[in-house]
């Protein structure tokens, strides 16, 4: 079993991907400093998985910690890097820390991968490298306009660091980039899913908190964008269909298929939804009626991103599966054994 370091392997995505690739037959490594994830989430790994997946609770921004993980772990072939700070409205309250955080994580793995002969990276980037595009559905050829958040920015800054290193005439480095679009959804099981800690600040865990009566009601940010219904559209991608992506990047970087040091792939799934269409889809696949309010626009926000899947469908052979009543099934099912 090749070995797979997945830096924020306890977090929302890191953890479904650590069951994909377990299941595919890799040996997952789990690198998480648990700043924005629950040690729950391991539980929930080892009930689905039946093992448990060796754990280091290191912060990847400390050199020495990341280069004792690489000398314990013998033989890692890729690593999937997920660990970074996530929330668009939040980075705009707390940029340093975005850029710390996000940007330093990178820079210090890139710097302890070489030493051990590891040569292949999956990054998880993000739809917030586009800025506000001109054109719908952005492709990846879509030029990266300025980002509307200190997020997007550290998103940015992280590929262009990936592009430059892998320039480096000495460098081995080789690189998939994938573009998220909106994860949603918890694993069919419903144990492990999206556990923000706090008041969330993603949608979807928002609207199944609500509708459990943890929160009063749901506040829309904004509807006077230029959009069908006045709110943001996103693609909104089930998260183990996204997991599913990185199993297919990694076997691409470990078989030398990838046809550049850097690639780069748009993940979702083609299709844009508006927050009162997710809204109408939650009530439709919970059977719960939602208590919201319209409120205004929220610092960093795009008005409306979707993907343009075909590149990810024609040479990673991959396409998502769940439909967002599915997914957003599966985040009530989930939010549900929380209470």
């Amino acid at each position: 079993m090749k070995k797979i370091l997945v830096t924020g392997g306890a977090g929302y995505i890191g953890s479904h991907t650590v069951v994909a690739l377990q299941q595919a037959g890799y040996q997952p490594v789990i690198v998480d400093n648990f700043s924005n994830s629950e040690e729950s989430a391991l539980a929930g790994i080892e009930s689905i998985l039946g093992v448990k997946v060796p754990t280091y609770r290191i912060d990847c921004g400390n050199e020495a910690a990341l280069r004792g993980v690489f000398e314990a772990e013998k033989d890692i072939k890729g690593v999937i890097h997920f660990a970074a700070y996530k929330a668009v409205g939040e980075s705009v309250a707390k940029p340093l820390a975005y850029f710390q955080n996000n940007v330093g994580s990178l820079l210090t793995l890139l710097a302890v991968m070489p030493d051990f002969g590891v040569e292949n990276l999956v990054f998880s980037s993000s739809c917030t490298v586009y800025g506000i595009p001109d054109a719908l559905p952005v492709t990846e050829a879509t030029p990266t306009k300025p980002a509307s958040s200190p997020y997007g920015r550290t998103k940015q800054m992280c590929e262009e660091i990936v592009h430059d290193v892998s320039a480096a005439p000495t460098n081995k480095l080789r690189t998939i980039l994938l573009r998220y679009f909106n994860p949603i959804g918890a694993h069919e099981s419903a144990k492990i899913g999206e556990l923000p800690l706090g008041v969330p600040n993603n949608l979807v865990p928002y609207i199944t908190q609500t509708a459990a009566g943890i929160r009063e009601k749901l506040t829309i940010n904004g509807s006077d964008y230029e959009t069908p219904d006045g709110t943001n559209v996103r693609d909104y991608i089930h998260v183990v269909d996204l997991a599913k992506a990185h199993i297919v990047a990694v076997q691409r970087l470990l078989d030398r298929k990838a046809s550049e040091s850097v690639e780069t792939f748009n993940v979702g799934t083609g299709h844009g939804n508006s927050v009162l269409e997710v809204v109408q889809a939650f009530e439709k696949a919970s059977g719960q009626k939602l208590n919201y309010s319209i409120g205004p626009r929220r610092p960093g926000d795009v008005p409306a991103i979707y993907a343009d899947a075909t590149k990810a469908a024609q040479v990673l052979g991959f396409k998502t599966e769940t439909s967002l009543v599915d997914s957003l099934a599966s985040s009530w099912k989930w939010q549900q054994t929380l209470k």
